[in-house]
């Protein structure tokens, strides 16, 4: 279901996928190891780092306890 977006939405979409990914790796968590911790399917993991995949708000809930931040803090700006 291909929707057309403005492309600030992709860059955000990208932007969030990249924090995700830094914190994770600071982390020291692998995709797998990462995926396994928050129940979230590495392939849908490895999309939402990416900025292909628009995370559900349970996902990012998921990642932000994982990460033990908030979800404010996991989405800032």
């Amino acid at each position: 279901m291909p929707r057309d977006l403005p492309e600030q939405i992709h860059q955000q979409r990208r932007d969030l996928g990249e924090r995700i990914r830094v914190l994770r790796s600071g982390a020291r968590k692998t995709q797998e190891a990462f995926a396994e911790m928050t129940g979230i399917d590495r392939r849908t993991l490895q999309r939402i780092e990416r900025g292909t995949s628009d995370p559900r708000f349970s996902d990012l809930l998921l990642i932000a306890r994982a990460l033990e931040m908030t979800v404010s803090d996991l989405v800032q700006e």
